[in-house]
């Protein structure tokens, strides 16, 4: 096989990677309404953890113990991220969940600036400055920001941008399976004691539950990491952050498409800016995120 021909599928399944990570905020949303939020969560990434140890047993079986610190610390930020999303998603629409989620990308140069002094230029900022006027009009120009939805997702785009940075240390020195392992499993295992501590683990039931956790847990967890390695290793690297960009915009279309989520003229221009900006940032190389693991 030719490698244009690699880059071509490797493309087209990013695609549709980035079309189920849109899909699965509309999942989640519907699934969470019949099951509690921590045990979804745990029954989605428990499975995926283990999928993804198997595969990955002799690179994770050689993890030092600095490997595993900085596992654990990528998963505590990564599983804070996927909480406070899946508890956002309770109160705001998927849409809105969706583009707010993928701020994540303009403020992880930012929080690097800020917090690790790292040096970035005006542009960064500027991206950083319009993705926030654009939550703000996204979110009714202020006077409908929902603190326990919006907001709640809010924080989850900061705790992925603080994994974000931990993961762009940590992958230099440590195998990336054997990290993705181990924060897949604390994904897993927080939520799953949070819910036994609170009574709230309910077995599964209904095919809108099992269909979202057979879709979040072994496509848009185990399965997206593998496709998104694979296109990074046959697609330009600039192609492959302009597809990655494109997850927000599938969660507005499967919101608009299959929750009834509707925005006004001036949120819709709010969305078109935080899209603006994720672009940005995802085609200059320079600012552009690692993605060493799926956010969907």
């Amino acid at each position: 096989m030719s490698e244009d021909t690699l880059r071509r599928l490797s493309e087209l399944a990013l695609i549709g990677i980035c079309s189920v990570w849109g899909l699965t905020f509309v999942m989640v949303q519907d699934a969470i309404e019949l099951l509690p939020t921590m045990a979804f969560l745990a029954y989605r990434f428990i499975p995926a953890a283990l999928i993804v140890a198997v595969v990955f047993w002799g690179p994770l079986g050689r993890l030092s113990t600095a490997g595993w610190r900085a596992g654990l610390l990528m998963g505590s930020f990564l599983c804070a991220g996927y909480i406070f999303q899946t508890l956002g998603l309770e109160q705001t629409t998927a849409s809105n969940a969706g583009f707010i989620t993928g701020l994540f990308v303009v403020l992880t140069p930012v929080l690097g600036a800020i917090f690790l002094r790292e040096q970035i230029g005006i542009a960064a900022w500027a991206a950083a400055v319009i993705s926030l006027i654009g939550l703000y009009l996204l979110s009714g120009a202020g006077g409908d920001f929902h603190l326990r939805g919006d907001g709640l997702v809010v924080v989850a785009a900061v705790a992925l941008s603080a994994h974000i940075l931990a993961t762009s240390r940590a992958v230099r020195h440590h195998d990336v399976g054997a990290l993705l392992a181990v924060q897949l499993g604390v994904c897993g295992v927080v939520p799953l004691a949070i819910g036994a501590a609170a009574g709230q683990l309910e077995a599964p039931h209904g095919a809108t539950v099992w269909s979202a956790l057979i879709v979040t847990s072994l496509v848009a967890s185990a399965l997206a990491f593998f496709v998104q390695t694979f296109a990074q290793q046959h697609a330009p690297p600039a192609r492959t952050a302009l597809i990655l960009a494109a997850e927000p915009a599938f969660a507005g279309l499967f919101g608009w498409l299959l929750a009834g989520d509707r925005l006004s003229a001036i949120e819709w221009f709010g969305a078109a800016l935080i899209m603006t900006a994720i672009v940005a940032v995802e085609v200059t190389p320079r600012f552009r995120p690692p993605r060493p693991l799926p956010e969907g």
